[in-house]
């Protein structure tokens, strides 16, 4: 067995994009939602690692082996009045669950963040991953019961988005 003290983190390259992809695929295996993945190797590419980067990730490995990730990105709280980031996807293998990979990343993501002055740290769970919700409580990311999710995107969004004629 792998001594956990072997855990490397470090930043995602662009040759890990085949890695990242395949992990979020396994996330949403995990829940059933596997038909919801619409992203591709190319997004994760432009996106992560191009010219304008929208998001970073961590990568997690023992011994050398990925074991898991984590993608996030910056965010802003009005009312706070302070910088944060968000994590959009925290993915530890099935072979290295139960052994802190995923509290280490978001330390890590943490830790990253809060150098470059973030104050604060956000996520969504789907809600039939009640494993991750038990996994967030457990490490003191709690439940905000003031707010809830909404969201618009594909055609809705872009429909919505051509009205704005600009002279308003």
């Amino acid at each position: 067995m792998t001594d956990i003290t072997t855990v490397t983190i470090r930043e995602a390259r662009a040759e890990d994009v085949g890695l990242l992809h395949e992990a979020l695929l396994s996330l949403a295996r995990h829940t059933g939602d596997e038909h919801k993945i619409e992203s591709t190797v190319e997004d994760l590419l432009e996106h992560g690692f191009g010219r304008q980067r929208s998001f970073e990730a961590l990568i997690a490995e023992i011994g050398g082996q990925f074991a898991g990730m984590c993608l996030s990105f910056p965010s802003f709280s009005t009312w706070r009045g302070q910088s944060g980031i968000y994590v959009q996807d925290l993915y530890v293998d099935d072979a290295f669950r139960g052994k802190r990979i995923g509290e280490r990343l978001l330390q890590a993501a943490a830790a990253r963040g809060r150098a470059r002055g973030a104050r604060y740290l956000r996520l969504s769970v789907e809600r039939a991953n009640v494993s991750a919700q038990a996994f967030y409580e457990r490490i003191g990311v709690s439940h905000s019961r003031d707010e809830q999710i909404h969201m618009m995107r594909g055609e809705q969004f872009d429909t919505f988005a051509q009205r704005w004629n600009g002279d308003e």
